[in-house]
């Protein structure tokens, strides 16, 4: 009696674009030894798999709650859960960085005002208040930014796009911070309150303004008479 040949199986390794999944990646399963006993079917079952064309051996984990999809569909295990809120990562690093959002850690300290960062990218960010480094510049009029999406909002201002729109009034804006803020217009939502007399405001720049008549502050000089104003 022939032995009815096993299909091949996708290999678990991730091909580079040029490869061809299927006529590259093929894999043979090397025969289970059936236990005399029979097998828990709770016990998970981990198969070893010989990658014909490169010759390496993977071991597959076939939990299917553990699985993400890969190239053309085939499936792998991916094992870096997070245990507070089971959100899953490919790579322990990136585990490691989400778990501060749990544990409030923030081990990236600036060393000239003490702030502290959970990320590092976001410490890198913050020294250029120090430095005053501004590597994004505009190419249309030359201004500098700190960061790559002051220099994307900027940009509207000379192409004129708005792509922030209110569903109420379907006024645009060029930034959604704009748009939040126009918002409460409509809601009445006045989210800023003085700490002196507890009048509110729908927006920040209004209570800075407001804040003048309590502290006498005058900011603002005539040029001819030297007179001052608070706004």
């Amino acid at each position: 009696m022939v032995k009815e040949e096993q299909p091949p199986v996708l290999c678990l390794k991730i091909p580079d674009e040029d490869d061809d999944l299927e006529a590259n990646h093929q894999i043979q399963k090397e025969e289970e030894e059936e236990d005399e006993e029979g097998e828990d079917d709770d016990v998970e079952q981990l198969r070893r798999i010989l990658c014909v064309p490169c010759d390496d051996v993977v071991e597959q984990n076939q939990r299917k709650e553990e699985t993400a999809f890969i190239a053309k569909g085939a499936k792998r295990k991916r094992g870096h859960e997070c245990d507070v809120c089971e959100k899953m990562f490919r790579a322990p690093s990136d585990l490691d960085r989400h778990m501060r959002t749990h544990t409030k850690e923030k081990p990236y300290e600036c060393d000239v005002c003490e702030k502290c960062f959970s990320e590092s990218g976001n410490l890198k960010r913050h020294m250029r208040i120090h430095t005053n480094e501004k590597p994004y510049e505009c190419d249309v009029c030359d201004k500098a930014f700190r960061h790559s999406c002051n220099l994307q909002s900027h940009m509207r201002i000379h192409t004129n796009e708005k792509p922030y729109e209110c569903d109420v009034c379907q006024k645009s804006f060029r930034q959604y911070g704009t748009l939040q803020d126009h918002m409460r217009i409509h809601t009445n939502e006045k989210p800023y309150e003085c700490d002196v007399c507890q009048k509110r405001f729908t927006q920040s720049s209004d209570l800075k303004v407001h804040m003048r008549i309590h502290t006498n502050q005058k900011p603002y000089e005539c040029e001819v008479c030297e007179k001052r104003f608070s706004h």
